[in-house]
């Protein structure tokens, strides 16, 4: 049987003393034994052991995995018991550490005011350093806030509220025409320091849009002048819109020419100085802006021209479209380019006064047929495929065509007189735009005009 070697006694001691888990050449000796030998004579380390640190008893580190106990993996984590960082050192405790007396101030203080720390509850609002030194200097407020019963020094609004306000307020003129409105709702804003934007933001939004409104605009500060914006406002105002003249010719390509003649009416309104335009010695960007409105006050009549620099389509007496509206069908006739035509009726601005371009298109086809009037009157085909075209690209509506052709019809007794012709010609028009589907002829009926659109 063979025999064998009897493993030794591997206790606390030896572990931590010798790294040697097989115990091979290692004597057996008992732990009553050893804790003798130790005590009566010191341990000599043998040549060939590496040398191991030496622990106390009890404290040899095992490889153990143990299980996560964590209460946040268990899902027994409890908030209420955070200690809210630092062990809740530091914390205040309402219930017992509030500060229950009054409130005084040092009126040693450097920062102490009297108008303003006397009364605990008084606080004056200050949106500008120009307010805060009136505040300090002891002038009167500017405004009072009714809502927090509170003195205000400054304007009332930071300059993107007040942008944001005027741009609202020249918009709805835009489509109100009340320019008192626009006046009383600058003197509500109470921001004196901010008028000269007044300026640049009606003339900026007026470039966006057509004629009609920019003849508004040009009226808005003639209304605007004296009272609320002074002549120096006025004129720093148009001083800021020539310094970003740049800007916006990146989005309105015929910015300079029209902010020149924004300039020009403004002097020929009396709301601009004209030492404004001579002060102006090409050092600025906006110069040449300044050249294009010296180049239109040079010019003779040049009152009554820049009076009417907007166009007809701009809010102008009747009369005046009446004639635009004359212009452009004769040029059309000759031309007879529809495109060009479409856009001078857009450029009218005047969609209400529609019917007055049926009328008088039709009058002009058939004083320019009458003469030599024949079954195929050139003229009055011509003008029946201008409105087809309109009809459309939805510029002009039937509505209108229909009340166009109904008011010439009622005027036929005195262009009989003219043109004897003239009931014929007018038949022959109404049939022709029946085909097209631009006119119901009367006693026709909705079924005979379905075929017809198929």
């Amino acid at each position: 049987m063979t025999e064998f070697q009897k493993r030794s006694e591997v206790t606390i001691s030896t572990m931590g003393k010798v790294h040697n888990p097989s115990g091979q050449g290692v004597a057996a000796f008992t732990a009553s034994k050893m804790s003798v030998e130790h005590s009566s004579q010191p341990h000599v380390k043998p040549a060939d052991v590496h040398a191991t640190r030496n622990l106390e008893e009890g404290s040899a580190r095992r490889n153990i995995t143990r299980k996560k106990t964590d209460a946040k993996d268990t899902g027994r984590y409890d908030s209420r018991n955070k200690k809210q960082g630092g062990a809740g050192k530091g914390r205040w405790d309402p219930m017992t550490e509030a500060y229950e007396g009054d409130l005084k101030l040092d009126k040693d203080d450097p920062m102490y005011v009297p108008e303003e720390d006397d009364e605990p509850t008084s606080y004056v609002f200050s949106s500008s350093e120009a307010g805060n030194e009136s505040r300090h200097s002891g002038a009167a407020p500017d405004a009072y806030d009714a809502a927090n019963d509170k003195a205000v020094y400054g304007p009332m609004l930071t300059l993107s509220e007040f942008k944001i306000r005027v741009s609202d307020a020249v918009r709805e003129y835009f489509d109100s025409s009340d320019a008192d409105e626009v006046v009383r709702c600058i003197h509500e804003m109470k921001c004196n320091e901010y008028h000269p934007e007044v300026v640049k933001r009606a003339v900026s939004l007026g470039l966006d849009e057509g004629p009609r409104e920019r003849e508004l605009v040009s009226r808005l500060l003639a209304c605007l002048h004296p009272v609320p914006l002074t002549d120096e406002e006025m004129g720093m105002g148009f001083e800021v819109l020539l310094d970003s003249i740049d800007d916006l010719v990146i989005d309105i390509p015929d910015a300079k020419s029209m902010v020149g003649c924004f300039l020009a009416r403004a002097v020929v309104d009396e709301v601009l100085a004209p030492a404004f335009l001579s002060d102006r010695n090409n050092s600025h960007p906006g110069d040449c802006v300044v050249e294009k409105a010296v180049s239109l006050l040079s010019r003779e009549h040049c009152t009554a021209r820049l009076e009417k620099v907007w166009g007809p389509g701009d809010g102008r007496p009747v009369a005046e479209l009446k004639d635009a509206i004359d212009q452009l069908l004769k040029e059309y006739l000759m031309s007879r380019e529809l495109d060009e035509a479409a856009s001078c009726v857009r450029e009218l601005k005047a969609p209400h006064f529609h019917h007055e371009l049926v009328k008088r298109g039709i009058k002009i086809a058939i004083e320019e047929d009458g003469h030599n009037h024949t079954s195929e009157s050139s003229s009055l085909d011509a003008m029946a495929a201008l409105f087809k075209f309109l009809v459309d690209n939805s510029i002009v509506s039937e509505y209108q065509v229909g009340k166009g052709a109904s008011r010439l019809r009622r005027a036929l007794p005195d262009l009989t007189l003219d043109v004897p012709a003239a009931p014929q010609m007018v038949d022959e028009f109404e049939q022709m735009a029946s085909e097209r589907g631009i006119l119901r002829v009367a006693g026709e009926t909705e079924e005979q005009e379905e075929k017809k659109a198929e």
